[in-house]
């Protein structure tokens, strides 16, 4: 979580995470400006890169080397990255509307989201093509292809252009028992380059027996069938790489846009309709510049977007980008090599075999060195990157209000003890006013009649379960954080086989501009708050306090069934209840702890994040229920003490000893990666000190899963002790309600004679 010194005074949203949004982002992460917040919205962590994915088709790169991971491009930059889909833009209230979670704010806001094949604009083509674009999802239809390339295939492209003849060659390359062919409504392939370009390409796709249609505009698809104006062509997949336009979302905007749906801007990359919203790359057609929808346009707009950017929340004159007249495209054929075309002249050593080797091994230079720009980073702490101070003043670095120049003065100012440390109650009552908890009957009084306290009845036959939690935001999105806080206070009533009652709030927020604070507020609210109503538990009241840290938490009540006698809990889970015979269960992967401790030094993956992040708000009360329907009499959820030190409050209670098997264990993908290069979070120094309760612990030390034992956990999964008869139908219903990390991970045994009473296996169970 960044945390900034001086308070947030102007947000950058950046929508999509194309070329020209990725050189933004290194520009503000080597040159910060105070007071100044950006937030990266995409759909997907990690961005391709489109020059490059040829070369990964045609299987000459991996996954890792055609994409730029944005989160830890991000994590770089100190932007925020929201993962999400974008469903519209309010430019009054000056919004970004996305779905699945609350508006995202902005004042000044940058779209590159590429273009798209509009694939609705043929009959079928939506529902039997495969567009090459959005890259994610072609890369799925893509893996299938390949998984089904044993038998005979008959493929066909649709777009004559460079990327469909680059696709081709590059499927051919990689699928040797395949057909293909071409379809272009064009008299020829490649129409923008120089007919020396053409006649190579041409004879390329005959000599590897590509059958081209030119002139042959595609008027239907349908399953196994490509229709044109004279005939019908059976084919077994349709790649779609032609009549790109702009997401349909953009037209509900307001912006003025072409006829093909892009984004119409200025010289200096500005809407011609709304002067705070900006656009590069694909996605945006310069009015008074005819350029080709190619990716060296996006990565060329980077600095003058960046440099513009800049300049608008500054309230300065921008600077107007001249694209250049002429270009170098390098052409790739699949095979390593490539063809180059440049207006008039296109390489003529591509020709000769040689000539056309070494053009591939430039431009994979070229590639590779872009790529190193945005994953290659040096050590955060070892570059003077600290922005200027905010001067309040009229030549601020950020143009303010007068109103906001005072609230900027009052958050840099030294900040009140006490109640004064409390939130605004304007702020607060605006904040909380879109949230909808849920009713429940049982609450008297509670956040929709406030009073000085909540007033909760306890059912007859029913005892009551108290717990508390509270951390500090380690992510940078607060909805995010806010559903994270929850399910983990959530997690200890679950845990006992308790149902969730009411809820009390305790969050502090950063000091700074009513409307930021308004808005963090709101956003982690509205994320815990979702996750409260879905658990049937009502938010009665709680306290917001500043502070420096974006921090939130809950003391939760819950209920459980007590007998006639008003002492026994019949249907209660506790951690002394382990009997000797039953087997260990977990129901969801670790590695938390070490994956947040890499993120901030560049080291976690974003793909690895979000499956954490995705684990993290998945709650367990239906693994929960499932457990107790099961036979589990003990139960805990994993959390800060990591495994070992829950697994040891366990036991000792219970009387029993344990043992567990490293090779068992379900982790988050990365975890084992992070702990091997020797990072840890600051908690697994006082977790390790537990290792004095495992009997074989010399003998497991250097197991590359040992560190994972101590590893700290947030919102973490159910950790119970199971009859072993009843084991193996407990972990298939959890992994049926999507509990697919669901493990046996090790058994009880009775008390030995040891004082240690954890044992260490290094073997699968059966």
């Amino acid at each position: 979580m960044q945390t900034p010194d001086q308070p947030i005074l102007r947000d950058i949203v950046l929508v999509g995470g194309g070329h020209s949004h990725v050189v933004v982002l290194k520009s503000f992460a080597m040159k910060p400006m105070a007071g100044v917040r950006l937030t990266v919205i995409c759909t997907d962590t990690h961005t391709p890169y489109s020059g490059m994915l040829p070369g990964f088709v045609a299987g000459h790169y991996d996954y890792d080397a055609v994409h730029i991971d944005l989160g830890k491009l991000c994590a770089f930059a100190g932007a925020r990255l929201y993962k999400a889909e974008v469903t519209g833009i309010d430019r009054v209230a000056k919004k970004v509307t996305c779905k699945g979670r609350p508006d995202v704010d902005y004042d000044v806001l940058s779209i590159n989201i590429g273009s798209s094949p509009q694939v609705k604009n043929v009959t079928g083509a939506n529902e039997y093509a495969v567009p090459v674009k959005p890259i994610a999802q072609f890369n799925e239809r893509w893996l299938a292809l390949l998984a089904r390339s044993a038998s005979p295939l008959h493929v066909a492209v649709v777009g004559g252009g460079a990327g469909g003849v680059e696709l081709l060659l590059a499927m051919q390359h990689r699928i040797k028992n395949a057909s293909f062919s071409l379809f272009t409504e064009s008299a020829s392939i490649l129409p923008t380059h120089h007919e020396a370009v053409q006649k190579r390409f041409t004879k390329v796709l005959s000599n590897r027996g590509v059958t081209v249609h030119l002139n042959t505009p595609v008027t239907q698809v349908s399953a196994h069938q490509l229709h044109s104006q004279a005939r019908v062509f059976d084919v077994d997949e349709v790649m779609w790489v032609t009549q790109a336009g702009g997401a349909a979302w953009l037209s509900s905007t307001g912006l003025m846009l072409d006829s093909h749906g892009f984004i119409e801007v200025n010289d200096c990359l500005q809407s011609t309709t709304d002067s705070n919203v900006f656009a590069a790359g694909d996605i945006a057609n310069m009015v008074n510049h005819k350029l080709e929808k190619a990716g060296v346009f996006a990565v060329r707009q980077g600095m003058p977007l960046a440099q513009n950017l800049r300049r608008s929340v500054q309230g300065v004159a921008l600077k107007a980008y001249r694209p250049q007249r002429r270009w170098l495209a390098l052409i790739s054929t699949g095979d390593k090599q490539a063809v180059a075309s440049r207006g008039a002249f296109w390489g003529f050593v591509a020709g000769l075999g040689v000539g056309a080797s070494l053009l591939w091994r430039w431009k994979n230079w070229i590639d590779q060195r872009f790529m190193r720009r945005f994953s290659d980073f040096p050590a955060m702490d070892k570059i003077a990157r600290k922005p200027h101070p905010i001067r309040l003043a009229a030549e601020a670095s950020v143009k303010l209000t007068s109103e906001e120049s005072l609230q900027a003065i009052s958050a840099i100012a030294m900040r009140c003890g006490g109640c004064g440390a409390k939130v605004g109650a304007t702020v607060l009552s605006r904040a909380l006013g879109s949230l909808n908890p849920i009713d429940h009957s049982d609450v008297l009084i509670g956040l929709h009649a406030p009073d000085d306290a909540a007033v909760v009845r306890v059912p007859a036959g029913k005892a009551a379960v108290h717990t508390v939690d509270f951390f500090r935001a380690f992510i940078d999105d607060p909805y995010v954080f806010g559903r994270i806080a929850a399910n983990h206070a959530l997690g200890d009533i679950f845990a006992m086989g308790a149902v969730p009652q009411s809820a009390t709030a305790i969050a502090t927020v950063p000091p700074g501009l009513e409307a930021k604070v308004e808005a963090t507020l709101r956003d982690m609210m509205a994320g815990a708050v979702e996750v409260l109503n879905a658990a049937g538990c009502a938010l009665v009241g709680g306290h917001t306090g500043e502070g420096k840290e974006l921090a939130l938490g809950f003391a939760i009540n819950g209920l459980v069934d007590i007998a006639s006698d008003g002492i026994t809990l019949p249907r209660t889970m506790t951690k002394g209840a382990m009997k000797a015979g039953d087997v260990l269960i977990l129901t969801k992967p670790m590695g938390t702890g070490t994956l947040f401790a890499a993120l901030p030094k560049g080291q976690a993956k974003g793909r690895w994040i979000d499956a954490a992040l995705e684990s993290m708000q998945q709650s367990n009360q239906a693994g929960a229920a499932c457990l107790l329907a099961h036979g589990a009499t003990a139960c805990t959820d994993l959390t800060g003490f990591g495994l070992l030190g829950h697994l040891v409050e366990m036991t000792k209670p219970s009387g029993v000893d344990a043992e567990i098997n490293l090779a068992s264990l379900p982790l988050l993908d990365g975890a084992q990666e992070c702990v091997k290069a020797g990072i840890t979070s600051s908690l697994q120094s006082a977790n390790v000190r537990l290792r004095r309760a495992i009997k074989n612990q010399e003998a497991f030390v250097k197991h590359p899963r040992y560190p994972l034992i101590f590893d700290p956990q947030t919102a973490g999964g159910l950790l119970a002790s199971v009859p072993a008869g009843q084991a193996g139908a407990c972990v298939q219903e959890l992994r049926l309600l999507g509990y697919s990390h669901t493990t046996i991970i090790g058994r009880v045994l009775p008390m030995g004679d040891a004082v240690e009473a954890i044992t260490l296996l290094g073997e699968t169970t059966t």
